[in-house]
């Protein structure tokens, strides 16, 4: 699997990528809590440091708002995480991942890595979180 499409945002001034964790493109439905509303959505990608999803059609938020996610995964695997709004775009919200549990981190770590089919970008990316 790729990593999703590129925006200009993700590329430098001299066409090379910026992007620091690979993002996989993977069925799944999240809900999406904010302190007073829910919503259901669906996953468009997910990495290590966040997910991208549909943007709800009765949504509203700004970014650096938290909100707490719970991704279902084909197969019924559960990813919850504490996250802040990065973007909003027409049809999608970008999510950077602040706070997951360690059975959370565990299942995401190893969809990562089997997507990835390499231990030593999985350990740049890794090493990366901590940075």
């Amino acid at each position: 699997m790729g990593e999703g499409p590129l925006r200009d945002e993700d590329v430098d001034a001299l066409g090379n990528e910026r992007r620091r964790f690979h993002r996989f493109p993977i069925e799944g439905t999240v809900r999406l809590f904010s302190p007073t509303a829910m919503w259901s959505s669906t996953l468009i990608d997910l990495s290590l440091r966040g997910v991208l999803i549909e943007r709800p059609a009765d949504w509203s938020g700004t970014p650096g708002q938290r909100y707490r996610l719970d991704v279902r995964l084909e197969g019924g695997v559960l990813i919850g995480m504490g996250s802040t709004l990065a973007r909003i775009c027409p049809n999608a919200l970008g999510f950077n991942c602040e706070k997951i549990d360690l059975d959370s981190f565990a299942r995401l770590k190893r969809l990562v890595e089997l997507n990835l089919g390499n231990s030593d970008v999985l350990n740049r990316e890794l090493s990366a979180l901590g940075a």
